[in-house]
C-alpha cells in the first residue's frame, strides 16, 4: 500500500464507501472491506502525520529566508 499514490488510496476507500452507501457488498465481503478500508485510513492517517511532521519542521527555516529578504 505505501508504493500507491495518495490519490490512488483515496479512491480505493472512496469506491468502498460508495460500495457500502449503494446496498452493493455482500454479508462475505463486508468484513473483507472494511478490513481494507480501515487500513487505507490508517496508511493516510500515517502519511499525513509525517508530511505534516515535515512541513513543522521546514517552516521556520523558510520563515527564516523570508526574514532574511
Amino acid at each position: 500500500m505505501t508504493n500507491r499514490g495518495w490519490n490512488e488510496s483515496a479512491d480505493e476507500l472512496n469506491a468502498i464507501i460508495a460500495s457500502f452507501d449503494e446496498g452493493e457488498v455482500s454479508v462475505d465481503e463486508l468484513f473483507a472491506k472494511l478490513e481494507r478500508a480501515t487500513t487505507i485510513i490508517e496508511d493516510l492517517e500515517q502519511r499525513l502525520a509525517g508530511t505534516t511532521a515535515k512541513i513543522e519542521e521546514l517552516a521556520p527555516r523558510l520563515a527564516k529566508l523570508t526574514d532574511d529578504e
